[in-house]
């Protein structure tokens, strides 16, 4: 359901963001994109606080770093949000805001959604040197919290990224058995993808000539699941029963009906 306080906040959001549409016409293209709802939104993001963004991944400790290397991933993923510079707190904010959620709420037709402050799985993401991600669908939910996964969005950090170095990601129809769509992840685009049961994609191995890694930023939105009604014991505020409450005196009950010039003339005349 929309809310109509949610879609003005959208409109402040504006001088943040480089947005050449409406977000109706974005809609219209994630819902019509196959194989299953996503968006590429080019320069949307300030170039000079992404190149920051990068500077400090291509800075950050190697233990601040978690290593994924099996059969079928091999990626370098942020550790704990805790370690993120100055411009990923930045820009964090901004993608963890009310108004940003409204816009991707517009976009996605998806309401309700909710940041992930701990980002378990987002943040800072690199794919090294030949690494890659086989044809996957993501994890339908946050296992540490609970909140069923809806969206992911990324932000892609390579300059100067030509399709013979790798690292595309692809898309790939319902069954896994047909990629449809590939993605190039030169800088400063966006993507905007929907988390289901069928959005099954992947990342080309990385063959950047010099060595280079394939850099992005990423995070997730999630929802807390149906809404619940009484019937399952939800309620508004619950006050305590009257007899509970302290017994009103004579004095409190004269006081309360008493004009208060009145009172206090009487109760002077009483000292």
């Amino acid at each position: 359901m929309q809310n109509e306080t949610g879609i003005r906040d959208v409109s402040r959001l504006l001088d943040q963001l480089s947005l050449s549409e409406s977000s109706s016409s974005l809609a219209n293209r994630y819902q019509n994109n196959r194989p299953f709802p996503y968006l590429t939104i080019d320069n949307l993001f300030d170039s000079e606080q992404l190149t920051a963004v990068l500077e400090e991944m291509s800075h950050t400790k190697k233990s601040d770093w978690v290593h994924h290397n099996t059969q079928n991933l091999e990626k370098l993923g942020q550790k704990s949000a805790a370690g993120l510079g100055p411009a990923g707190f930045q820009l964090v904010a901004l993608l963890h805001s009310a108004p940003f959620l409204y816009l991707l709420s517009e976009i996605t037709g998806i309401w309700n959604l909710l940041p992930d402050p701990y980002m378990h799985g987002a943040g800072y993401s690199i794919i090294p040197p030949k690494g890659k991600f086989d044809v996957h669908i993501d994890s339908n939910a946050d296992i540490t919290s609970g909140l069923i996964r809806r969206l992911a969005l990324i932000i892609y950090l390579n300059h100067d990224w030509t399709p013979d170095y790798g690292g595309q990601l692809e898309l790939w129809n319902e069954d896994a058995s047909r990629k449809e769509a590939e993605i190039e992840p030169i800088f400063n685009r966006t993507l905007l993808m929907k988390i289901s049961e069928t959005s099954y994609h992947g990342i080309n191995p990385v063959v950047e000539p010099s060595g280079r890694s394939r850099y992005s930023f990423m995070i997730y939105y999630n929802t807390a699941g149906s809404i619940l009604g009484k019937e399952m014991g939800v309620h508004s505020s619950l006050y305590a029963p009257d007899c509970y409450r302290p017994k009103p005196t004579v004095r409190s009950l004269v006081r309360k009906w008493t004009p208060p010039v009145f009172y206090d003339f009487v109760r002077q005349r009483i000292r």
